[in-house]
């Protein structure tokens, strides 16, 4: 029987251990609706997260159209000092008050159909642009002057100057202004962004008519044309036509540029000049990316501009021809060539090279070029680097429709030859 006891404990031992696992078992079988509970909830937590963060953005998209620019430090990491709701990451270029009444600051968020003016200016230009901004005030526009010449104090006579922003920088171009006191963050709350040049009459121009003209046209990128008489006249496109409101091409087969119902680019249709463009919200936000910071004058983007029209420049680019100017090409910023004597002893800058007075207009035109050139290198590159990148421009659209119509009209002859074959045999 002694030898017997080990066994029996065994044995006991064993049972015992077999009716803990069916317990477990049967436990672990109790647990599992409560797991299948708790995961059921969390998929409904992280669900509703998930949507609230995606309505966010929505909001914050309809709120701020234009993106923040991506940066290598995320930018929660700079502003988690701040609560979300008193951020406020645009701005404007509305003037306020130091003080006002209650139904005034009622108001002060009332800002709707605001459009933006911005002109560099000299003062030998100054009756020029009274008439201009004479016409824009009234139209509910706000006024950015950009002062090339450093005279600013001689325009506090003019009537609508504390209604003006003004903005001084010596020789400095429109497009050096633009792209450092344009941001489109700043701008945002203005429908359309006038850019003009100074020396543009505007006896023939209304820009409320010229407005309601651009959006039934549905442009995101325009401009005026011009009379036919203008001292300067670059391209037959912006010249006026008396028998329509607007164009968006010319037809011209004179000189070296053919433009014909074949032509897809600038300057034969998608295209306006640099004197006097106007942009969309949107278009100006594209626009503003393209100037380059170091490429002060500009050229050669007037031939890219329709690549921010939002769509199909031959559609979206257009001349509005009821609403005209007169181009009076002045050209005063940097000085009229020859400075005069006086100023250049006083300065004591030797205006003299070799043999040749200095001319500062030739000067300029040799920049001018040269950042031309320095502009297509750029475009080239960058189209080469970036391979996700693709020209949706209305010429490449049909360039590659009749390339498949091409292949779908060769393979078509081939398809009846092989058919004609099988049924002989």
């Amino acid at each position: 029987m002694e030898h017997d006891l080990p066994s029996i404990k065994s044995w006991k031992s064993l049972v015992k251990r077999r009716n803990n696992t069916q317990e477990g078992g049967k436990s672990s079988w109790k647990m599992k609706p409560i797991v299948v509970l708790m995961c059921t909830v969390l998929l409904i937590f992280w669900y509703k997260t998930t949507n609230i963060q995606y309505e966010q953005t929505e909001i914050e998209e309809t709120d701020y159209p234009f993106e923040m620019a991506k940066e290598s430090e995320p930018v929660s990491e700079k502003l988690k000092g701040l609560p979300f709701g008193i951020m406020q990451r645009r701005s404007d270029l509305e003037l306020k008050p130091l003080w006002s009444s209650s139904s005034l600051r009622s108001k002060s968020g009332e800002m709707t159909n605001r459009n933006l003016l911005a002109m560099p200016v000299g003062l030998k230009q100054k009756d020029n642009v009274d008439a201009v901004v004479k016409k824009f005030l009234p139209a509910n526009f706000t006024v950015i002057l950009f002062h090339y010449d450093g005279n600013m104090d001689q325009w506090w006579d003019l009537e609508w100057s504390s209604k003006a922003i003004h903005i001084v920088a010596h020789n400095q171009t429109k497009w050096w202004f633009a792209k450092r006191f344009l941001h489109p963050d700043i701008v945002s709350i203005y429908d359309y962004v006038f850019l003009w040049d100074e020396d543009l009459g505007v006896e023939n121009f209304n820009p409320e008519k010229y407005l309601r003209i651009v959006k039934t046209a549905g442009l995101e990128i325009s401009q005026p044309a011009l009379h036919p008489n203008s001292t300067e006249v670059h391209h037959r496109i912006t010249v006026r036509s008396r028998t329509k409101i607007f164009h968006r091409r010319v037809y011209d087969s004179r000189g070296n540029m053919k433009c014909s119902n074949a032509s897809e680019g600038p300057p034969c249709t998608g295209f306006v000049e640099g004197m006097a463009p106007v942009f969309s919200r949107s278009a100006w936000f594209c626009t503003w990316n393209l100037i380059q910071n170091d490429l002060v004058h500009g050229w050669g983007m007037d031939m890219k501009l329709g690549y921010c029209a939002q769509g199909d420049r031959s559609k979206k680019v257009g001349i509005v021809d009821s609403e005209y100017i007169f181009h009076q090409g002045i050209q005063t910023l940097g000085g009229t060539g020859y400075p005069d004597k006086k100023n250049s002893a006083r300065s004591g800058v030797n205006r003299r090279r070799g043999s040749a007075t200095f001319d500062s207009r030739t000067e300029i035109r040799r920049q001018s070029t040269w950042e031309l050139q320095a502009f297509k290198e750029r475009w080239n590159q960058a189209v080469a680097e970036d391979k996700n990148w693709a020209d949706r421009s209305s010429s490449t659209r049909n360039r590659i429709g009749n390339n498949r119509r091409l292949k779908r009209s060769s393979v078509i002859p081939s398809l009846v030859q092989r058919k004609a074959e099988e049924t002989t045999t």
